[in-house]
Formats: C-alpha cells, sequence, structure tokens
C-alpha cells in the first residue's frame, strides 16, 4: 500500500510535490508557452462548439452547476483570445492559474480519487472537455491529456462520444497542445446563459478538416464490476478535394462505471 493510501496527510503532501515539481519544469518550458492575446477574431473558423452548462448528473445538488458556471466563467476569460503561434504550447494551467477563494472561485464539483467530491473551483473540467473536443478538429498537436479513470454518471444530455474529454487538476494534470504547423491560431471561449461556447480560429486556410467517430462500445461486467469501453478514432479530409487520406486511433477507453446499467446493454466477457 502507498504511503498516500494510509493517511490523508500523505495523500495531499504526495500532491504538493508533484506540483512543486511541476513548477520547476514549467520555469524551462515558459519561453515556448502561449501568452499572447487579441481581442478580434482570426478570419478562418476551424471548429466551433458548445456544451450545456446544466444538465441533470444522478443525484448531484443542482447548487453545485450553478457554482460551476462562475468558475467556468472565470477560468474562460484567462483563455478567450489566447494565440498561439508556431513553435508555441498552449498550457491550460499556465493561462487559468490556480483556483483559488480570492480569485473568485467557489465550490464545485470535482471527480478525485474514483469519487465525486466537491472543491473550490470545481467544474472547470468542462471547459478542458470543450478545448480537447475542438483541437482534435484541428491540425493542433495534443502533447499533455489526461482522462477520468472512471464514469459518474448516465449519458442523460451528452452529445460527444464517452471518454472523448480531458481531466485537469492544478497543475500537474494538464491538458496541453503544441503548434507544429505554419499556421497561427486563436481561442475564443465564453458563457451564455445555457452554454459553454468556444471556437477556434486560424490566420490561414487550414487544408484539412477532421471527423470523428467512436467504435467498439461496449458495457460488460468483471469481477462484480461494470466497466465501459470504446475507441475514439479521427479521419483526416482534404478539404479542396473532400477526399479520404488517412485515419487514426487517438483513445482507447476502459473504465469503470459507478452507475446502474441495465442488463441489456452488458455483454458477456469470457
Amino acid at each position: 500500500m502507498r504511503l498516500s493510501e494510509i493517511h490523508p496527510f500523505f495523500y495531499y503532501a504526495r500532491i504538493e510535490q508533484k506540483r512543486f515539481f511541476r513548477f520547476i519544469k514549467n520555469l524551462r518550458e515558459r519561453k515556448r508557452f502561449a501568452k499572447q492575446k487579441a481581442e478580434s477574431n482570426f478570419l478562418f473558423t476551424c471548429k466551433r462548439h458548445q456544451s450545456l452548462l446544466r444538465r441533470r448528473l444522478g443525484n448531484s445538488d443542482p447548487v453545485l452547476q450553478e457554482n460551476k458556471i462562475v468558475n467556468l466563467s472565470l477560468a474562460a476569460s484567462r483563455i478567450d483570445g489566447i494565440i498561439i503561434q508556431p513553435g508555441e504550447i498552449f498550457s491550460f494551467w499556465a493561462l487559468v492559474g490556480r483556483a483559488t477563494k480570492k480569485k473568485g472561485y467557489i465550490e464545485g464539483m470535482q471527480l478525485s480519487r474514483g469519487e465525486v467530491k466537491t472543491g473550490v473551483g470545481g467544474g472547470i473540467c468542462q471547459l478542458a472537455n470543450l478545448l480537447y473536443w475542438m483541437v482534435l478538429h484541428t491540425p493542433l498537436t495534443v502533447i499533455e491529456r489526461h482522462h477520468h479513470s472512471f464514469d459518474p454518471f448516465p449519458d442523460e444530455g451528452r452529445v460527444l462520444p464517452f471518454g472523448s474529454g480531458a481531466s485537469v487538476f492544478y497543475n500537474y494534470v494538464d491538458f496541453r497542445f503544441k503548434n507544429t504547423t505554419e499556421y497561427a491560431f486563436q481561442i475564443r471561449v465564453w458563457v451564455t446563459d445555457r452554454h459553454l461556447k468556444g471556437a477556434i480560429f486560424s490566420n490561414e486556410e487550414v487544408a484539412t478538416s477532421y471527423h470523428i467517430e467512436e467504435r467498439e462500445h461496449q458495457f460488460y461486467k468483471k469481477d462484480g464490476k461494470t466497466f465501459r469501453q470504446n475507441e475514439i478514432w479521427r479521419k483526416t479530409i482534404n478539404k479542396r478535394t473532400g477526399n479520404f487520406m488517412h485515419e487514426e486511433l487517438l483513445i482507447k477507453n476502459n473504465s469503470e462505471v459507478k452507475y446502474e446499467v441495465v442488463e441489456r446493454q452488458l455483454v458477456s466477457m469470457k
């Protein structure tokens, strides 16, 4: 058994240790992080997306969703307008910073260590999810992405494939991508009454478009527990001709399910 599993003190001490190590690493990489912003949009649209701010999540307290909106508004304002030049790296935490009460963040829902909990700044994973989904529709290269090890809620209101999000936890569980192209890209994110909205623009027309699809989705039981698995694939298409260029496997998900799944949805696993 690890020390972090014996007593909460060791768990939180380990977190601070990881944060310190990432802080030192960031000092060496900070010159490559995107920092410049612009208020006017670039001319060419790569991808737009939006996600509902409020949807039923099991038996969770609706107040936490209202708190999440406050947190998302604060975090989105730190990212909105950011430009990623060729060779630069987008780092979620380098832009957002630590979510604290002093900055206006409040208690929201967090997923941690296989459980649904509350914490200051909770809910801003929704912003990382939105960013990741949009980036998958561009030639930007994801260099750090984490996912939740469990599936906490049933699919009420879900519009994207299971497991196509990104988990973030200050500061060592980051979402990062690098601009390995000759284009410059700009991210806009904002909160409306009902949605978290976002768009990625480029300074020149990008020659390719992208289609994301889910394959091999299923629920199954193993050792008395329910699991969910799937694959996320991406097809690259020549925008000028419409011809298929190639496809790639992006993600293979296999997560424990924390809610009841009806028997007819399960497949037998030998």
